[in-house]
């Protein structure tokens, strides 16, 4: 399954104005990195977002979040959000703000 496309357009617009960083197409989506770091992105219709440990886990408590499991064993501090999760671009962002600030208090690369 292809992933979605405006998703990550809409993830682009809010993105794309944040300074050092950068989109590359991976695991059959597409991930957004910041000063080299992952950041979030799109694996089929759902927003993937590196949070941190913590962050992630009062996510998956409260929001409607899900691991972020593609290969069998999840990837710690990282979440999936549904389509209706993210509906509107206030939550959007709000999210990808969060991941934002686990991001910067990680070593550049």
């Amino acid at each position: 399954m292809p992933y979605d496309e405006k998703l990550d357009q809409r993830i682009r617009a809010v993105v794309n104005d944040w300074p050092n960083t950068e989109a590359k197409n991976m695991f059959g989506g597409v991930c957004h990195l910041m000063n080299g770091n992952m950041l979030g992105g799109v694996y089929k219709e759902f927003l993937i977002l590196r949070l941190g440990p913590k962050t992630a886990a009062a996510a998956l408590a409260e929001n409607g979040a899900l691991p972020f499991d593609i290969t069998g064993r999840p990837m710690k501090g990282w979440v999936m959000m549904p389509p209706a999760v993210i509906e509107d671009n206030a939550a959007l962002t709000a999210w990808l703000e969060k991941a934002r600030a686990f991001v910067k208090t990680l070593p550049g690369k």
